[in-house]
């Protein structure tokens, strides 16, 4: 059997390792990589294809960086459990050994390398590893996952961008697809989950610093059960007590939750540090908060080159989503996505407070309206991280959405109330049809009254000057009465006669039905009178 073996280490550690590697007749050791980013990033695309494209083999050297390599291997234990992990260290005392077990390493090779010892730990691991994947393999497909449950950070440009209110919703939308979700509030110093969703609970993350070995009743004791279904672990009630929060302990609660629930969303807040860090890095998908403002871009622009710089995440491995979006202003997605160099949401989020205020101000976010635009909003971008499944026909097991499923989904989420509306709409179009035609027959009788009225009043004085010279009145009448009116109104009839010392002149014209030319037998009635001329 070959053996396939990345090995992760700094460069010249790495020219060691493969020295050797290349001597085993059976190992077929991949190209190394230099960090822990890019050691989770190869083994997530590995995994997502699936488990055989695993390698057999993860060799993770004391010198890996930046995350410190036994936090690298409890993270690769929880999240890729097929592979075996092997730590090379040239500590050889028994607390390092019995740290590296506690941390799911499959065993220890120590510096200075040696062929046997290298050789001997990389078959023991690949042994393991094989036997692992016929036992995952023997189950239903749902039994690995790849990197198991699904972790989203939402951190925030600047302070007010809405990433508290962002994180919850997206939560309250997993879990009303029947997913399990675990909401973390990682803003550690001012964390409101707390006070979005009205929960008063004296546990929170800090109580589980000290503890090394986070089990599932540890978990329990610390994790509040909201009513809405959501797992909440909460931001320490006094902020000094944030500084107790480690990215090691950040690695282990996240590990522990995403081990234990389908979706895990984290709420970073806007302050970077340690804890944030750690989280962003280990996350499947990191949102970034902005508010379409120059501040608020060169806030996000200053955080994505912060992560970049640090190695937690590239800028292209970043969605930005934009909040309190309009229309109207002058920063849109497409320059938020050009400054910062993110990947943006295809979903802005609009600027609708008023649609917020009541359940913000009653610490109640669980029951915002379905109607509100900003829920419609922030429900279809939990459809775009593909945190919503639907139920498959005929069965209790869910599957994840296709992205017509996932269409369909958001389309009843957001047409729950809007479909009502289109069916009223509907029928009431007749009406509105019917209203609409009166009134423009009005104005058709209001125009033909008003040409009428004009066409008389020329007819009378032409045929006041005719009749003076004994000219013919009433032909002289006709043609001044015909000449302004419109083509569809030509066949009026326009009648001339002398009326004491007035000469009066009757137009009646046909009322047209909707469009000029179309006769249904209605008529109006214009007169006009002229003096004649030479009476007293």
């Amino acid at each position: 059997m070959t053996i396939r073996i990345l090995p992760a280490a700094d460069p010249d550690s790495a020219r060691a390792l493969t020295t050797l590697l290349t001597q085993l007749a059976d190992a077929e050791p991949a190209q190394p990589v230099p960090d822990s980013t890019a050691l989770l990033d190869t083994l997530a695309q590995l995994a997502a294809e699936s488990l055989d494209e695993l390698p057999e083999v993860v060799l993770v050297h004391e010198r890996i960086g930046p995350v410190p390599a036994l936090d690298l291997i409890r993270d690769l234990v929880l999240r890729f459990p097929a592979v075996g992990v092997v730590l090379v260290t040239a500590d050889t005392s028994t607390g390092v050994l019995t740290a590296a077990m506690d941390s799911g390493a499959r065993g220890i090779v120590t510096l200075p390398l040696g062929y046997d010892a290298l050789a001997e730990r990389v078959r023991a691991a690949a042994a393991w590893s094989t036997g692992m994947r016929r036992h995952l393999s023997s189950g239903t497909p749902e039994l690995y996952a790849g990197a198991g449950g699904t972790v989203i950070t939402v951190t925030g440009a600047k302070g007010g961008v809405g990433a508290t209110l962002t994180a919850v919703q997206l939560a309250l939308a997993a879990r009303a697809s029947g997913r399990t979700v675990a909401l973390l509030d990682l803003d550690l110093q001012s964390g409101d989950v707390s006070s979005y969703l009205d929960v008063q609970f004296r546990r929170s993350i800090a109580d589980l610093a000290g503890i090394t070995d986070i089990n599932a009743r540890v978990l329990q004791d610390a994790v509040y059960a909201h009513d809405s279904g959501i797992a909440l672990l909460l931001a320490p009630a006094e902020g000094e007590r944030g500084e107790e929060v480690t990215d090691r302990v950040a690695r282990q609660v996240l590990g522990a939750l995403r081990s234990r629930h389908d979706v895990v969303l984290v709420d970073c807040g806007s302050q970077m540090n340690s804890a944030t860090a750690a989280a962003v890095e280990v996350a499947d998908h990191a949102l970034l908060l902005v508010t379409p403002d120059v501040i608020a871009v060169r806030a996000a622009k200053r955080m994505v080159r912060l992560w970049d710089r640090l190695q937690i995440r590239k800028a292209e491995e970043t969605v930005t989503v934009v909040n309190r979006h309009t229309r109207g202003t002058e920063i849109q997605p497409g320059l938020v996505e050009k400054v910062t160099g993110t990947k943006v949401a295809k979903t802005p989020i609009p600027a609708a407070f008023k649609e917020l205020q009541s359940v913000v101000d009653a610490g109640r976010l669980q029951d915002l309206d379905n109607r509100s635009t900003v829920k419609q909003a922030l429900w279809q971008l939990a459809a775009e991280l593909d945190l919503v499944t639907v139920p498959e026909g005929g069965g209790g097991r869910r599957r994840k959405s296709s992205p017509s499923d996932r269409g369909a989904l958001s389309l009843r989420r957001r047409g729950g109330d809007r479909g009502s509306v289109t069916v009223e709409f509907a029928g009431m179009f007749p009406m509105v049809l019917a209203v609409m035609a009166i009134l423009w027959e009005c104005v058709l009788y209001g125009y033909t009254y008003s040409l009428a009225g004009n066409a008389a009043d020329e007819a009378a004085r032409a045929a006041t000057a005719a009749y003076a010279v004994d000219d013919d009145y009433q032909a002289q009448c006709a043609t001044a009465g015909a000449k302004n009116l419109p083509a569809a109104w030509k066949g009026a009839d326009i009648v001339c006669a002398p009326d004491g010392t007035l000469m009066k002149a009757t137009v009646t014209a046909q009322v047209p039905l909707f469009f000029p030319g179309v006769d249904p037998g209605w008529q109006v009635t214009g007169t006009a009178g002229a003096a004649l001329e030479g009476d007293s």
